[in-house]
């Protein structure tokens, strides 16, 4: 019995041990970012352009860049994801046929973004022809996040307790007015949650869109509302480095002076727009939960 105890004891410290260095390497890791970009980091520097090439300046086309990437991405990512997660959870019978889906949804899930990035290439831009654009990079970055939301999807409705089920189904609903009057409803904290992590990884990522969206950005006018002019913002068939490509392109193939500094001030910007994605998940999530709830 006493040996009992202190197996458990050393497991115990173990476990507390190595959450304590996962938090310590993050808390590090993190600190090193703000600390060497926080200064770096000012009004112009959010809201004037520069370039990979292009001395001073700052971050506005590749921070609009990034957000409507991302907005783009989500669109087709959302739908895609949540139907199939609904499939799985409620409509999938199991068996072979659905075996093999799973495990496809589980190796898109495992591949490396870069590799993602070169069938986007492949495909979208040399196929389909629309070169390097955000609309190659939104569909490739479907591609690599659509696996992540199909799980999450699936997690959040298996979660929900079958009585709901039973119940809606005694009242004569069928499966479909179910999953949308009862299930869903239920779920949302969950997938809200999910959506908004997704979104978080998509912003931070760039091997993919190195191949897809591009290295640079045309000189954006605001005012300009043609959809597709190459100046306009909101063209989905231009060319557009985001912000995580931009920290990369400064450091490897820029030329310019300062590209350590815009690369510490970028790195903190995009921190801490992943950092509040995380934070509005949790918070949003728990405030739409205790709204449903009545707490």
């Amino acid at each position: 019995m006493l040996k009992a105890k202190h197996v458990d004891r050393l497991m115990t410290g173990l476990m507390i041990g190595s959450a304590m260095i996962m938090a310590g390497i993050l808390i590090f890791l993190l600190g090193i970012i703000l600390l060497r970009g926080a200064s770096h980091i000012s009004l112009s520097f959010l809201t004037s352009n520069s370039s990979s090439f292009q001395a001073g300046g700052g971050i506005k086309n590749q921070l609009w860049n990034s957000f409507y990437l991302l907005v783009l991405t989500m669109v087709f990512t959302v739908p895609i994801g949540l139907l199939g997660g609904i499939y799985f959870a409620e409509y999938a019978k199991d068996n072979k046929w659905t075996s093999f889906l799973r495990s496809c949804v589980e190796l898109l899930a495992s591949l490396p973004s870069i590799i993602v990035g070169m069938f986007g290439m492949l495909l979208f831009v040399n196929v389909f022809g629309w070169g390097f654009s955000i609309l190659s990079g939104a569909l490739t970055l479907t591609i690599f996040n659509m696996p992540v939301m199909i799980q999450v999807s699936e997690a959040a409705l298996r979660a929900i307790p079958n009585h709901q089920r039973h119940g809606s189904a005694a009242l004569g609903a069928t499966r479909w007015q179910t999953v949308k009057t009862v299930l869903l409803p239920a779920a949302f904290p969950a997938l809200l949650t999910g959506m908004i992590l997704s979104a978080g990884r998509v912003f931070g990522e760039s091997a993919a869109l190195i191949f897809t969206a591009g290295l640079t950005t045309p000189n954006l006018h605001f005012r300009q509302w043609h959809l597709f002019a190459m100046d306009s913002p909101f063209n989905p068939m231009r060319t557009a480095e985001t912000l995580s490509v931009h920290i990369w392109a400064v450091n490897t193939v820029g030329i310019i002076p300062d590209a350590a500094q815009v690369a510490a001030g970028a790195s903190a910007v995009l921190v801490l727009v992943i950092l509040l994605f995380n934070l509005s998940a949790r918070i949003i999530g728990r405030m739409i939960e205790r709204g449903i709830k009545g707490n």
